[in-house]
């Protein structure tokens, strides 16, 4: 694959302590993705910020500014990963859709396309910029604006089930699944308005385990023992 857009869950990020950084975990994503960045493949990122806040859980502060908080959260989600990048010999650059300072870059399609063409990784952080929308909507936004060819979605999870495998044990998960049966059986992939971003965009996903053994590599070549999100 010449590009691809890698979702990385938060929560998946912070390993066995749920919140904040396990530094080993995000090492290891970023000595994969030096692999296939040396390879060749251009990389934009998006973080989850579930290690830090997850806004639909306060029902007391305004949702709008619950949103914001979360944005914040994949700031700085996406200023840590990108340094531990850094350390480990790649170029980065963090965008986000509102000004950020010194610490980031206003998101443009044409911004991101320079910073691939100088082999950097591109970081895409502090979401679509308006609330309402999840970090779901932001990976298949930007992934469809910058013409990925698919989607890697690394979760805690290692890949689609029919029912939520850690409250059954009986769960199927599904080897590949189509966009439309997603949506009608609301199995929990991306959220609605990502999946029917997907749908009519006609871009594809691949659902891993961020934890197994080169799971990103292996998603990147379309070796994975997760599930794949057909669209056609």
């Amino acid at each position: 694959m010449k590009r691809v857009l890698l979702k990385l869950s938060g929560e998946a990020l912070a390993g066995a302590k749920h919140t904040g950084f396990d530094e080993p975990t995000v090492t290891e994503v970023a000595k994969q993705v030096k692999v296939l960045v040396d390879e060749g493949v251009e990389i934009g990122v998006v973080i989850g910020g579930g290690n830090f806040w997850r806004g639909r859980s306060s029902e007391t502060i305004d949702r709008t500014k619950a949103d914001q908080i979360g944005m914040l959260a994949t700031v700085m989600n996406c200023i840590y990963v990108s340094e531990i990048f850094r350390s480990v010999g790649m170029k980065t650059e963090i965008f986000t859709p509102f000004a950020c300072g010194a610490m980031t870059k206003l998101f443009s399609k044409d911004e991101a396309n320079a910073c691939f063409a100088e082999k950097k990784v591109a970081f895409f952080a502090g979401g679509t910029g308006h609330p309402y929308f999840s970090t779901d909507t932001t990976t298949v936004l930007r992934a469809i604006e910058i013409e990925a060819e698919t989607i890697l979605l690394a979760k805690a999870v290692d890949g689609v089930y029919d029912s939520d495998p850690k409250t059954n044990p009986n769960a199927k998960k599904y080897d590949s699944v189509h966009i439309q049966e997603v949506i009608d059986q609301k199995l929990a992939v991306v959220d609605l308005t990502a999946s029917i971003l997907c749908m009519e965009n006609k871009m594809p996903m691949m659902v891993f385990g961020l934890n197994e053994e080169n799971s990103i590599i292996r998603a990147a070549k379309g070796e994975i023992d997760g599930t794949k999100v057909l669209v056609d």
